[in-house]
This record gives C-alpha cells, sequence and structure tokens, in this order.
C-alpha cells in the first residue's frame, strides 16, 4: 500500500508520513524493500513469457489483421520512450536527449494485442538509439526464438529506426513510394499506436513517474520505479482491461494466468 501511494501521485515521504504514521526513513524502507521484491520475483513476466504468449499467438495475429491491418500475422508492436529525470549531478550528457530536449532514460517496450506488455527492457541513458536498444536488449533473440511456430513464421511491428528482418517488419521508407506501399505505411501506423497507449497508462496510472523534478537519478532507483510501474500496470489490466485490449477486442489473461499462480496460491 506504502508503495502504491508513492507512485500513485508525486507526493513527499513527509505527506506520506503524515497519511501512515510512520517517520520518513520507515517509509524510505518500506518503498524500496516492496519495489525489490515485486522486481526480483517478478521481472521474468518483463522478458516474454512464452509459455503463455506463445498459445495465443494465432488469436493476436487474427485480431490485429481483424482491425485493418494488411499483415496476416503480426502478433504485436514494438517501440521505445524517453522518460524525462531532473538533471543528474554527474554524467549529464550521457543522458540528455538531442531529440527530446531533456535528460532522460529510455526504455522499450512489446505491447501485445491483449494490452498486456510482454517485453520491456532498459533503463538506457538518453543518448541510445531505438535500433541499439533493439539489439543490446536481446529482444532480437527472444521473438527470433518464439514466434517461429511450427513453421509458420510470426512477426512484430515497428517504425522505421528498427531493422527489417523475418521477425520484425517495419513501414516502406523509399523516397517515391506506390500508392500500394503507402496504403500500407497508413493501416499499420493505425495499429501501432497501439504501443503508445501502453506507456500512457503506465505514467497515467502511477504519475509519480511523470514528474521529473521527483526523479533523480543517482538518488533513487528510478528504472526500477518504472519497470516495477509497468509489471502493475500489467496486473491492472488483467483487472481492468485497457485501452489497448478494448480497440483490439481480445481479453488479457486473468491475474492468475498472467502471475502463473497455482489454485492454491489464489
Amino acid at each position: 500500500m506504502i508503495l502504491l501511494r508513492r507512485l500513485v501521485y508525486p507526493c513527499r515521504l513527509v505527506d506520506l508520513a503524515r497519511m501512515f504514521g510512520k517517520p520518513k526513513s520507515v517509509l524510505s524502507m518500506a518503498v524500496n524493500w516492496a519495489l525489490g521484491h515485486i522486481y526480483e520475483n517478478h521481472q521474468y513476466l518483463l522478458e516474454f513469457d512464452s509459455s503463455r504468449i506463445v498459445a495465443r499467438l494465432e488469436d493476436y495475429a487474427h485480431v490485429v489483421h481483424e482491425k485493418g491491418a494488411p499483415l496476416t500475422r503480426c502478433v504485436g508492436f514494438i517501440d521505445g520512450t524517453a522518460r524525462p529525470l531532473s538533471r543528474p549531478t554527474a554524467h549529464q550528457r550521457m543522458f540528455f536527449s538531442g531529440h527530446k530536449r531533456v535528460h532522460c532514460i529510455k526504455f522499450q517496450s512489446v505491447m501485445m494485442p491483449d494490452g498486456i506488455i510482454a517485453h520491456l527492457s532498459g533503463p538506457w541513458n538518453g543518448t541510445r538509439h531505438d535500433a541499439g536498444m533493439f539489439h543490446e536488449s536481446g529482444v532480437d533473440r527472444i521473438i527470433g526464438r518464439h514466434l517461429n511456430i511450427e513453421e509458420v513464421q510470426y512477426y512484430i511491428y515497428g517504425d522505421l529506426a528498427y531493422p527489417l528482418s523475418e521477425f520484425l517488419i517495419t513501414p516502406f521508407k523509399d523516397t517515391h513510394l506506390s500508392d500500394d506501399q503507402r496504403e500500407f505505411n497508413k493501416r499499420m501506423s493505425s495499429v501501432r499506436e497501439s504501443v503508445e497507449w501502453g506507456f500512457q497508462k503506465i505514467i497515467s496510472l502511477f504519475a509519480f513517474l511523470d514528474f521529473k523534478k521527483n526523479l533523480k537519478l543517482h538518488l533513487q532507483p528510478v528504472g526500477k520505479y518504472y519497470l516495477v510501474g509497468a509489471l502493475l500496470t500489467n496486473c491492472h489490466t488483467c483487472f481492468n482491461n485497457s485501452q489497448v485490449s478494448s480497440y483490439f477486442g481480445i481479453a488479457p489473461p486473468s491475474l492468475s494466468e498472467y502471475l502463473h499462480l497455482s489454485e492454491s496460491e489464489n
């Protein structure tokens, strides 16, 4: 409860002290303990939980195609996001994004049509390019291994920053595109928006993660805050659906399915 209250709104520890009747030092330890506990025990759920995902690939591909995508075996979408920080006291250039004009850390997400963030890697420093994150995160090897089922090749879709491969499709990018190519890009761009909705839901639920003045890189585990926020957002989606799952018309897993809880643990 203390961790959730810390994440849900950018408040000070002194404000939490009044609410919970505990000293700031105790609350700080409680937040860090809960953060570490969730991260250490459930981080694997953000590393492409193949045991659950692979069984739904055909359903994912069907709903994406039904929503207007010209691709018939697209099962998810990949993109990066930059999360602004308070200006670091050291290594400022490393964390400054010239594109965003802000100090930040970056994350890369693979969003499935059921609203679950299947893979989240990071944090990376603010100067990293999406293609660099893609290779260094290992997600290319993970999805390459799990998206070929009985000689049927499924794939995810990304923007022009990503390299084209048999399991990652990107838009056409020639200077002069045909009408069909422009139509392909337009229709795929429409469904790819869902990955942005996933990023937005995290900061909508946990506004603390969007308040850069309170995110101090060398004083707080800001990367772990965001990763745990994504895990908790996935749990929220299991209970309440999401804009993504509603858009594609496919239900997310139950919380028991997502967390792999046995009947005795429910």
